[in-house]
């Protein structure tokens, strides 16, 4: 079939285009920013479709010739109206999607209670509700908690079991919760273009345990090979408050941790099993949870991690790329500028720069960066504890710690995004030329667009750590380098006279 897949740069979508392409599908993917489609394996195999869901004219060109539609675009971390702005864009694509012939919906939602819902929950099972009545025939899956390597759900199990000894829980620790593996989501997924054209309603899915939040985050420390940690119930952790703990104890921002501390307050169990009617289990069976949760640790430590939560961008954090240097004239901009020469190659300094940021570091005054990295957390930002989803590679569209890769040119160009909180908006480049005369050359430039007074005066209130943090970096990028380049040269010299130099086997070789 010919489908479209809206969500594509998600953690869910992600995953799901490489599955229907091996399925035999051709795919076409709606997404607001090509660019972080650039370094994704599969990219060069689909029809990329730009445009946002609220543009009517992007959406009836996106849908043009397509059979079905992955509805999986939310707002997941929004906050303000965003009801309003899901209601709209998914009339949109039903109105669109209608008038183009598409035969089949397909959309995932969260498992829910009848009564009062949390605005996320009650905005999720609002979208459903729009494409089961578009006259598109649509399978709405409602999952629960999804477990895999990097999902939102699972890092925040996984952290919380990690750095806690002893867990202070909210009240809805003892509710009952029926995770699913990413990768029965993904086969149920897939699968439900083989669902009989007439089917239209919502199928509850969900793996095959049924526990309570404490025995997840015991069933990770089990897997983890940890201490399993006692759990004391404060009935004074409400949603917001939890939000906060969640945010200060784990890399998860309080924007993402938000919805789905929410929609821990009910218990999030399978109604019904109808899916088993028209959708045959995956080979083997459903996913264990306790088995989810162990392949997810081997994925993270073979460094296999297809898709992570660190790729979704809050609603609050500035996505407009930097402008060119000649759009500046008439705005007020501050610039850090350095530059300095490295007797290393500028392969060796790219290496440098592109491990740059998670547990690598910074390269400069750590307690300056953890400092405001905590600043940023009680903000409800994102924290310096975000990470990177590679040790030594990074692609267009990464988060890295508080930054987010706007533009790559790899070997030579990184140009990172802040996504912390600050009144204005603020860039980091950094670049690597080979010098002629021997060796490379590094640039680096921290570019800042205030916002109002508030702007001017964070500038210059943190110019003192500006002094010490940007120096900092160029000399020890460089000099990090330097060490990594005279190391190698002191190993092939090494071996050089261990093995002795080969000797041409006669005149004709030389």
């Amino acid at each position: 079939m010919q489908v479209l897949v809206t969500g594509a740069t998600g953690y869910i979508g992600g995953r799901l285009v490489p599955r229907l392409l091996e399925a035999g599908h051709s795919v076409r993917v709606f997404v607001r920013n090509p660019r972080k489609l650039q370094d994704v394996p599969w990219s060069s195999d689909v029809d990329i479709a730009e445009g946002d869901l609220q543009d009517a004219d992007a959406v009836r060109a996106a849908v043009d010739g397509v059979e079905a539609v992955y509805y999986l675009a939310h707002a997941m971390g929004a906050d303000g109206d965003f009801e309003s702005a899901e209601r709209q864009a998914a009339e949109t694509m039903a109105h669109e999607a209608k008038r183009a012939g598409v035969s089949r919906f397909v959309y995932l939602g969260g498992l829910h209670p009848d009564g009062d819902l949390s605005k996320h929950l009650r905005s999720r099972k609002e979208v459903g509700e729009i494409l089961l009545g578009s006259g598109v025939p649509t399978v709405a899956y409602q999952a629960g908690v999804v477990i895999g390597s990097g999902s939102t759900s699972f890092e925040m199990i996984r952290h919380l079991t990690d750095v806690l000894p002893w867990m202070p829980a909210p009240r809805w620790v003892r509710n009952r919760i029926q995770p699913i593996a990413v990768r029965d989501v993904l086969h149920y997924l897939v699968a439900a273009l083989d669902v009989p054209a007439d089917v239209n309603r919502t199928f509850d899915i969900g793996g095959p345990d049924v526990l309570r939040y404490g025995q997840m985050l015991n069933g990770y420390a089990v897997e983890a090979k940890l201490r399993q940690r006692p759990i004391t119930v404060l009935p004074v952790l409400t949603p917001r408050l939890a939000a906060h703990w969640f945010n200060a104890v784990t890399p998860i921002p309080r924007k993402l941790a938000t919805p789905i501390i929410e929609s821990l307050q009910f218990e999030c169990v399978q109604r019904e099993h109808d899916i088993d009617d028209v959708v045959p289990q995956p080979e083997g069976g459903l996913t264990s949870y306790r088995r989810a949760v162990r392949l997810a640790l081997n994925k993270m430590r073979s460094g296999q991690v297809e898709t992570s939560w660190r790729s979704a961008t809050l609603s609050s954090a500035s996505a407009d790329p930097m402008p060119n240097d000649p759009d500046w004239a008439g705005h007020t901009v501050y610039v850090d500028d350095r530059k300095r020469h490295s007797s290393a190659s500028a392969e060796d300094v790219w290496r440098v720069v592109e491990s740059i940021g998670g547990e690598n570091g910074w390269y400069s005054f750590p307690l300056a960066w953890v400092a405001r990295g905590w600043m940023d957390k009680v903000a409800g930002g994102v924290g310096l504890s975000r990470g990177r989803r590679d040790q030594d590679r990074l692609e267009q569209g990464d988060a890295l710690d508080w930054w987010r890769v706007e533009r790559l040119e790899r070997g030579r160009y990184l140009r990172l995004r802040a996504e912390f909180k600050s009144p204005g908006r603020a860039w980091l480049e950094m670049t690597v030329t080979p010098n002629p005369e021997g060796g490379s050359d590094y640039h680096q430039r921290a570019i800042y667009f205030p916002q109002g007074l508030p702007g001017r005066l964070y500038w210059y209130g943190i110019l003192p750590f500006h002094g010490i943090i940007f120096p900092g970096m160029v000399e020890r990028i460089t000099a990090a380098a330097e060490r990594e380049s005279d190391n190698t040269e002191s190993t092939q010299r090494n071996r050089t006279q261990h093995n002795g130099s080969p000797e041409p086997a006669n005149e004709e070789a030389a």
